[in-house]
């Protein structure tokens, strides 16, 4: 068999550039995600046999965190019916009727059918509310760090107006930073809880963004201004930490409604990332149109998946027992590993981490920059502490830097999904002993 070589179709000449090869200004600018570049490189460690506490990518081990069994006999029960065929672009209704009820128990908000829209997973969710809504030279507004905001301002041409966030803020933006840039935003994408930062925004402080938000919308109307929106990600609603209460922008302030697209779906709260079902929630016009750009991109959730998840749904006593063994084993991780910093912070050690208030992650600051490793390295950089805690304390996690953030800070997000209490107690005890090690 004759190997392709496909060079000499992709350049014909001698500085070999992108720009000269083809491909598209946009696709240049397109940087892949740096947290799949580190989780590809851990699987490739351990894959060779390294011990490596693997805390990076937003996933779940099966053997630690199994999906409902009525998930997965559904799936089954629906491929042995015969549901292999395409779903209808926007989702089946049982799927959107059942994501109706779903908001209407579970979050008091009460939409009509045609507010629901059913896809792979949420992540198309988010491609398609910037698409429907983003035009080149729009602005964006999202706080830092967050998640993909930059990459998808990237592939819509939107400019993007990045907030810095304090840890004492939950890392979440307050009203008075955001007000600046409300009469040029198209836009504004907020999270909670939150990726990568684990933290849970409040009543008062929602309140008091979606008031702004409101009464910025009222003064466009009488301009014929187009409004600025709202993208509300819950998609980790459902894991909230006890004592923590999620809230909702159309619960606090009813107007925002008009404003607010919803994200959601099955891959958090049911450790079910592998089966792509995702659902947007808002008004009736966005919503359509997000529908028709996903008809062109073929994101639709699987036929047998959507009608497993509408079982699930629908199912309030296999949900509330499902999510309470959830969120007890989540929060004895997150918990487990938020002691054990605590203790080394007691202990002098240069470590800190905000209280986990929902979703699987911890935000861990090392404070290390300007240390000296045992064999004689200077640490200057987030990239810096990477290596050493994964050279030295077998520790794998991701700097809040591949999260938007621009500058070093030392901020690390800790992901618990795929391991066990034991590895955790294993790789905390490594983390005190290469610490130890710093002078």
């Amino acid at each position: 068999m004759k190997t392709i070589d496909t060079k000499p179709f992709l350049s014909t000449v001698a500085n070999d550039s992108l720009s000269e090869r083809g491909i598209s200004a946009m696709a240049q600018k397109l940087v892949a995600s740096e947290i799949l570049k580190i989780a590809g490189e851990i699987r490739v460690m351990i894959a060779g046999g390294a011990q490596v506490l693997n805390l990076t990518v937003g996933d779940f081990a099966p053997k630690e965190f199994p999906i409902p069994q009525i998930l997965g006999d559904g799936i089954k029960a629906a491929l042995d019916a015969g549901h292999t065929n395409y779903p209808p672009s926007s989702g089946i209704d049982e799927c959107r009727q059942a994501v109706r009820e779903l908001f209407l128990k579970g979050l008091g908000l009460d939409y009509p059918l045609s507010s629901v829209l059913i896809a792979g997973g949420a992540r198309p969710m988010i491609a398609g509310i910037y698409y429907a809504l983003v035009s080149p030279g729009d602005s964006v507004v999202y706080s830092v760090p967050s998640w993909n905001n930059n990459h998808y301002c990237t592939m819509t041409g939107a400019r993007p107006i990045e907030v810095e966030t304090r840890a004492e803020d939950g890392f979440f933006p307050r009203v008075e930073a955001l007000a600046p840039h409300l009469p040029q935003a198209r836009l504004i994408c907020l999270c909670t809880p939150n990726n990568p930062t684990g933290t849970a925004i409040g009543a008062e402080a929602l309140t008091a963004l979606c008031s702004a938000i409101v009464a910025e919308n009222e003064r466009r109307k009488a301009t014929s201004t187009p409004p600025v929106y709202l993208m509300f990600d819950q998609v980790y609603w459902m894991l909230t930490a006890p004592g923590t209460k999620h809230v909702t922008p159309v619960e606090l302030v009813p107007q925002m409604a008009a404003y607010t697209i919803f994200v959601d779906g099955i891959s958090k709260a049911f450790a079910a990332t592998g089966l792509r079902v995702g659902w947007a929630v808002g008004p009736t016009d966005v919503i359509e149109r997000m529908a028709a750009i996903l008809t062109h991109i073929g994101a639709w959730a699987p036929r047998a998946e959507q009608v497993a998840t509408a079982k699930l749904l629908r199912d309030e006593a296999a949900m509330a027992t499902f999510s309470q063994h959830m969120n007890k084993e989540v929060f004895a991780r997150l918990g487990l590993l938020a002691r054990a910093i605590a203790r080394l912070k007691e202990r002098g050690l240069p470590v800190d981490a905000v209280a986990p208030a929902g979703a699987i992650y911890l935000s861990i600051r090392f404070d290390i920059a300007g240390k000296t490793t045992a064999d004689g390295k200077k640490i200057a950089t987030d990239e810096d502490i990477r290596r050493f805690l994964l050279d030295r304390a077998g520790l794998a996690m991701v700097p809040f830097m591949a999260f938007g953030l621009r500058k070093d800070s030392g901020w690390f997000r800790a992901s618990i999904g795929a391991v066990s209490m034991s590895e955790l107690e294993h790789g905390m005890a490594r983390l005190e002993e290469a610490l130890l090690t710093l002078r």
